[in-house]
């Protein structure tokens, strides 16, 4: 790992430049964080609007977190190797140019393709975004501060994307969740440049470009073959290119073990605490994304509330995921990370079971009590992540370990809709009225009758249990796993050389990449 020299000029407090310059970074990170989530809500009036399949639903959903997820590491060494606010800058504008192409985007394809535009645009932000901050804050101790509000805005822009796309729907046509980056990307090139100082790091390894190719290609045909299935049935060309998919992942696989640099490093997975820090950064984001796009359907369309009604029920889970995020790091300090993962699953879990109380005519107060009781765990999920993953490993390792944690949000997220969204679109397809493939299409044909469209509420609302039983039983294996694999003396974060907070250890990683 790098080491970075610090003069003693260095430990005073930071200027208000520097603060000025945190606050002009939190914006990408928003950016990137709100887009994952801010199209739960408003998928019903796109659905109006394009008529997307079940399919093409699904990839508007999840293709942005899928570009973001596979080019996370890349986009990090390119960063390194050219320029850090260079690529933020390029990466903003881009994001911005996306972002406009998508909302007024005029077919289903459309939109997905500049979903994926915006997603490699995003890939290039929060690698970077991390490490010119980190260059700001030279003392550990601010730094560790600086990182924690880093790490706590993007939980936030997770949590808050749905109530912001809730509150411009209710006054604007569906494309506005998009225009919500404009300003964003209007201020930033103006100001970044003067509060931000460009950071290069002179550090051996290279972009394996064959690796991102396998990577991606092998992860967006095996999840096409999965969400078409589920959607369409079973046919021969989906298998086919789902096969396709499966071998170029294991090719990519092979070729990491053979490269000096790979994008991803296997051979960490051979420590436990590292695979359950991994997997507790993947698994609560696929059940997270999931619940959040299919309870923005629920309760819009089977309980028929409006959109304003809906995100004003996101409020309680969001606050909560917030306040533990932010409060997490201290209580961690104080009985160690292994409660704390374990509480993590156990929480989600517990919120998955109560979804199990809504109902078809029915359910709004259940919707938001199990958002709140799993957003404890949500919010434990972001807070020690990657800590956990850096602490795991050795220090000259630490740059790969908290680039796969970043790296297992994104990719979570995308994999919760295509996989656990594919589940209720089969359960769906299998137990309702078989009029339109999904709930929405459904109750927009004309001359549907009131049995048809009441078989069709519930066979959605099955799906949604379905999902829940299936993500609530793979938390509550992660936690016995976690008491079982966990060390009990499993300490808190060290003092030294981080600050004492998972901030300080995701910023050592920063400088081992």
């Amino acid at each position: 790992m790098s080491t970075r020299h610090v003069p003693p000029e260095a430990k005073r407090s930071p200027g208000l430049k520097a603060w000025l310059g945190l606050a002009i970074i939190l914006g990408p990170v928003l950016l990137v964080a709100m887009d994952n989530s801010i199209l739960y809500l408003a998928m019903p009036r796109i659905t109006d609007a394009l008529t997307p399949s079940a399919d093409q639903s699904l990839w508007i959903l999840d293709v942005y977190g899928f570009a973001v997820g596979s080019l996370l590491v890349a986009f990090g060494t390119i960063g390194d190797r050219y320029g850090r606010l260079k690529l933020l800058l390029i990466g903003v504008l881009s994001f911005g140019l996306a972002s406009a192409g998508a909302a007024f985007a005029t077919s289903a394809w459309m939109l997905i393709t500049f979903r994926a535009l915006m997603g490699i645009a995003g890939a290039t932000l929060l690698p970077s975004a991390l490490a010119v901050l980190s260059e700001l804050f030279p003392d550990a101790r601010h730094r560790a501060q600086a990182i924690g509000i880093f790490a706590s805005a993007f939980a936030a822009g997770f949590a808050i994307g749905p109530i912001v796309g809730g509150q411009l729907l209710s006054h604007f046509w569906w494309g506005s969740v998009f225009l919500v980056n404009l300003p964003v990307v209007a201020v930033f090139p103006a100001l970044a440049p003067i509060l931000l100082g460009e950071v290069k790091e002179t550090r051996p390894g290279r972009v394996d470009v064959v690796s991102v190719v396998l990577a991606v290609v092998g992860l967006l045909l095996a999840v096409y073959a999965v969400t078409t299935t589920a959607a369409e049935g079973a046919a021969a060309v989906p298998a086919a290119l789902g096969a396709v998919g499966v071998v170029t992942m294991v090719a990519f696989a092979r070729r990491q073990r053979r490269l000096e640099y790979p994008l991803i490093d296997f051979g960490l997975f051979r420590d436990r605490v590292f695979t359950v820090a991994v997997i507790t950064g993947l698994l609560p984001l696929a059940a997270w994304s999931a619940t959040a796009y299919l309870s923005g359907v629920y309760l819009q369309t089977v309980l028929d509330m409006s959109v304003l009604q809906a995100a004003a029920l996101a409020v309680p889970g969001a606050l909560v995921l917030t306040v533990t995020c932010i409060v997490t790091p201290m209580v961690v300090g104080r009985v160690g990370t292994r409660p704390a993962l374990i509480a993590c699953h156990f929480a989600i879990a517990a919120g998955m079971s109560l979804f199990l109380m809504t109902g078809a005519t029915g359910g709004a107060g259940w919707y938001a009590a199990a958002m709140v009781v799993a957003g404890l765990g949500y919010g434990i999920s972001f807070a020690v992540v990657a800590d956990v993953a850096v602490a795991a490993v050795p220090s000259e390792r630490a740059g790969s370990a908290a680039a796969m944690a970043e790296t297992s949000n994104e990719i979570g997220n995308a994999l919760g809709i295509a996989l656990l969204g594919s589940l209720a679109a089969l359960i769906f397809r299998l137990m309702g009225p078989d009029l339109a493939p999904t709930l929405n299409e459904t109750a927009e044909l004309p001359g549907v009758g009131a049995a048809a469209l009441a078989e069709a509420e519930s066979a959605f609302v099955t799906g949604l249990h379905v999902v829940v039983v299936v993500a609530g039983l793979l938390h509550a294996g992660l936690g016995v796993l976690a008491l079982r694999w966990l060390p009990a003396s499993a300490p808190a974060p060290e003092e030294e050389g981080n600050g004492g907070s998972p901030a300080g250890a995701l910023d050592d990683a920063v400088g081992a990449r």
